[in-house]
């Protein structure tokens, strides 16, 4: 089933494997995407991706932006920075999908303010990224106002709007791994007494009217799609309180939004996510939510994502740190060949360390 392929809303994939989407600070200080950017994405499109999601992209010019030399879709210079990568990948036959991205609390660098925003005045668990350039504990946040609510909502909007015009097939709102639209949803970090705070209804509130608002105005024919997880990037650990019947809630509202995919990493998707003989975080997703699945989790391995497609837990399979190792992973795949291994060091340094004969070298076909 890799190899098969398979329709997104009104898109055809030409396979099942997806780029998942990783930071990569790479962008121009101002950021705008740049050459070596296009050669980054170009490679996974020549390698056999069908679909690439790019690294979180910052919507504002205010709180957002999550890390120095992050790209953004927060002005329209940005918006057009993004064409010549978004036709690269469109000239090798693959879908390009961005991902926006309001780092909240969990912001360690940002070209616009020295605040951030969250839903409650609370500090993120752990400690900064250093390979990302951060330091030290999260500073404590600023609890998010009614301007705040209406003014993240419409950068959303207005991303979205400029991502459609720069070519992109999509977009996927990021709700995961411990950033803004994640941090309502977190229960330690989300300690609202108003409709936003409490009940898991009210902790998903401003997702779903992200998600409406945007649906509304990029209309039909764009693919729009959310990431999920537990875990945040400082704390790895961190399960839902309800477990499993948290997630069917969760889950099974997103599912009736008008989303056209649930996109979720867990650190081994094909591993029980809420305790021994529990199902899947992939197939939860699923069986709760009704509609297309990315799955996402150590899935370079063929059987295991195999299994997931066989078994109807996922409809996709996103790669991210075999990717890194292997750009031209669903080819080697496909010809039952070795794979290289994932190496933190050499691999996950951030992209402008990469060096230029890296980027240009041959690419399976």
């Amino acid at each position: 089933m890799l190899f098969d392929s398979y329709k997104l809303d009104n898109k055809q994939l030409k396979n099942r494997y997806v780029v998942a989407p990783m930071t990569r600070i790479s962008a121009e200080a101002d950021g705008r995407a740049n050459d070596r950017m296009k050669k980054y994405y170009q490679r996974f499109a020549k390698g056999g991706f069908s679909t690439i999601i790019s690294e979180g992209i910052y919507p504002d010019t205010s709180f957002s932006q999550g890390y120095n030399n992050q790209p953004g879709l927060a002005t329209d210079i940005q918006a057009d920075a993004w064409k010549p990568v978004v036709e690269a990948v469109h000239e090798e036959g693959s879908l390009m999908i961005a991902q926006l991205m309001h780092a909240g609390g969990q912001s360690q660098g940002n070209a616009y303010t020295d605040e951030t925003i969250a839903p409650s005045a609370i500090a993120p668990k752990g400690e900064q990224l250093g390979f990302y350039g951060g330091s030290g504990p999260f500073q404590t946040p600023k609890a998010m106002d009614d301007q705040d609510f209406l003014e993240v909502k419409m950068d959303f909007v207005n991303s979205a709007l400029r991502a459609k015009e720069a070519g992109f097939d999509g977009v996927e709102l990021h709700g995961a791994n411990g950033y803004l639209l994640d941090q309502f949803l977190t229960d330690y970090l989300n300690k609202r007494d108003d409709q936003y705070g409490g009940s898991v209804e009210n902790r998903l509130r401003f997702i779903l009217e992200v998600i409406d608002e945007v649906i509304a105005e990029v209309g039909e024919d764009f693919i729009v799609g959310i990431r999920i997880s537990q875990g945040k990037v400082a704390d790895q650990e961190h399960k839902w309180a309800g477990g499993e019947n948290e997630a069917e809630e969760i889950f099974g509202t997103l599912g009736k939004t008008g989303l056209d995919y649930i996109h979720v990493t867990d650190g081994d998707a094909t591993a029980p996510s809420f305790g021994e003989g529990s199902k899947t975080l992939t197939g939860a997703a699923k069986t709760y939510g009704g509609i297309t699945v990315i799955a996402n989790g150590q899935l370079q391995d063929r059987d295991k994502a195999e299994g997931l497609l066989d078994s109807g837990q996922a409809d996709l399979i996103a790669i991210g740190t075999g990717a890194l190792a292997n750009p031209d992973l669903p080819h080697k795949v496909r010809d039952g060949e070795e794979l290289n291994a994932f190496d933190f060091e050499k691999t996950l340094l951030p992209q402008a360390e990469v060096k230029d004969h890296e980027l240009n070298a041959p690419v399976k076909k």
